[in-house]
C-alpha cells in the first residue's frame, strides 16, 4: 500500500472506501493525528506498537495540510470519529460483524450500543463495557474484559480510552481474541456516538480547527496538549521538510533493546 511518511511513521494513503472495502478482511486501525506524532517522539512503546498495524489513516486536517506542504498529499483525511460510522453502516447487512464497544466512562457505551444500533436496525452491537479508570494497569481487569469480548462473539473490537492507551491495549491483548478480525482505535468516538459528547461543527473540521473547538469544549484537559505539547510538530516538519529530521528510535530493533535495558535496570533497582 502506498504510504506518506510524516516524521517517524507511515501513513497508509487510502480513501475511506478503500479503507472499508480492506477491513472485509480485518485488520488492525490506528488513526494518527498530530498529538500521535508527538508521542510517537517520546514513547518508544508506543512507537513499537505502530510498527505492527494494518492500517494507519490520517485523522487530522493538520496532517493533510502538512503532506501538501512535504510534497506528498494525502488523498483524504480518515478521522476515528468518521471512520467508525461509515464502518457499521458499509456492514450493516453483513451478520459476520458483530461489535464489541469498549471504552467511554460507565453507561456511556451502552448508550451508543442503543443508539448504533436502532441506526442499523439490527444488534450490530453485540456488547459494550465502561472499564474502570486506570484499567490497564490491572491485569485481573484486563482479562475479565477479555473474558467479556470472546464471550460476546464479538468480531470487531471497537476501543475508546485515548491514546497511547487504546493502542498498547491493542497491541497487548490482541492474541487473546481469537474470534476478533478488526480492531479499531476510535478515541472520544463512543462519547459522540452517545451523543454526550459534541463534535466540531463540520466546517472547523474541514479546515483543521476540531483541536480549537475541543479546547474551547474542554479547555482544563486540553489546552496543555494542543498548545504546549504538540506546538513543536511544526518545527519538526520543517525538519523534515528540509532533510533534517532523525527518527529518535532510530530502528524497531533499536526500540526493543532500549526496552528491554529499561526493564533490566527497574529490576535492579
Amino acid at each position: 500500500m502506498r504510504q506518506v511518511h510524516l516524521l517517524n511513521i507511515g501513513i497508509h494513503n487510502l480513501t475511506m472506501i478503500e479503507l472499508l472495502e480492506k477491513l472485509r478482511l480485518g485488520g488492525i486501525v490506528f488513526t494518527p493525528n498530530v498529538d500521535h506524532l508527538m508521542k510517537l517522539q517520546r514513547d518508544p512503546e508506543f512507537y513499537r506498537a505502530y510498527q505492527g498495524v494494518d492500517f494507519k489513516v490520517c485523522d487530522s486536517r493538520v496532517l493533510v495540510y502538512a503532506s501538501y506542504f512535504l510534497g506528498t498529499p494525502v488523498q483524504e483525511k480518515i478521522s476515528g470519529s468518521d471512520l467508525f460510522p461509515a464502518f457499521y453502516m458499509y456492514y450493516r447487512n453483513d451478520p459476520g460483524v458483530k461489535i464489541f464497544l469498549l471504552g467511554a466512562a460507565p453507561g456511556i457505551a451502552e448508550a451508543a450500543r442503543s443508539r448504533i444500533n436502532a441506526k442499523v436496525g439490527r444488534e450490530i452491537v453485540v456488547a459494550a463495557h465502561s472499564p474502570s479508570f486506570g484499567f490497564e494497569k490491572n491485569e485481573a481487569e484486563c482479562q475479565a474484559i477479555i473474558e467479556m469480548i470472546n464471550r460476546s462473539g464479538a468480531t470487531v473490537l471497537a476501543i475508546g480510552v485515548g491514546a497511547p492507551k487504546q493502542e498498547l491495549w491493542i497491541t497487548r491483548y490482541k492474541d487473546q481474541l481469537p474470534n476478533v478480525k478488526t480492531f479499531l482505535a476510535i478515541g472520544a468516538t463512543i462519547d459522540f456516538e452517545a451523543g454526550t459528547v459534541q463534535r466540531s461543527p463540520q466546517w472547523m473540521s474541514n479546515v483543521g480547527l476540531e483541536w480549537l473547538f475541543r479546547i474551547l469544549c474542554e479547555p482544563r484537559r486540553l489546552w496543555k496538549r494542543y498548545l504546549i505539547h504538540d506546538l513543536p510538530f511544526f518545527w519538526l516538519l520543517l525538519q523534515q521538510r528540509f532533510r533534517l529530521y532523525h527518527n529518535p528510535w532510530g530502528t524497531v530493533e533499536s526500540v526493543s533493546a532500549a526496552q528491554k535495558k529499561s526493564r533490566s535496570l527497574i529490576k535492579t533497582i
